[in-house]
């Protein structure tokens, strides 16, 4: 299987970092206004896109407060489906967060891959931006 790795350093706590990505206020400030999320193992979080003709359910398989976040693809996209996103949140020397973000279990590079690897990257930079409080702008509007 074929992973999709990124990092960014993120000027703010690690638990502020986590609240940005398991919450539906939080989420809704960096990835799509459309966001629906319990921040409860076992739940499954809501995200559409294009007035919803694109819904993403990511099943929430794990949660350490301030460490770790990671889903479970659910939804019927193109080759997504039973995919893992991953996001672990590390404390630098300095207090700022590492975020180490990983999207695994891709069959192939080939498709959708490298649009969608490139996409991931710039919503890294979209939640730094926003949990540092600088110019946040949300990726994608409902």
């Amino acid at each position: 299987m074929i992973n999709m790795p990124h990092q960014i350093t993120i000027n703010a706590t690690p638990e502020k970092v986590y609240e940005a990505i398991t919450t539906t206020e939080g989420i809704k400030n960096w990835w799509t206004t459309d966001a629906k999320v319990e921040p409860e193992v076992g739940s499954v979080a809501e995200f559409g896109f294009y007035n919803r003709k694109a819904v993403f359910l990511m099943h929430i398989d794990q949660l350490e407060q301030g460490k770790l976040v990671e889903w479970t693809a659910q939804h019927d996209m193109p080759r997504w489906k039973g995919t893992k996103i991953r996001f672990e949140l590390n404390a630098n020397d300095n207090g700022d967060t590492i975020l180490n973000f990983n999207h695994s279990g891709w069959d192939s590079m080939e498709g959708g891959y490298p649009m969608i690897n490139t996409t991931w990257g710039s919503l890294m930079y979209i939640l730094k931006n926003y949990v540092e409080g600088k110019n946040p702008e949300v990726w994608h509007q409902s």
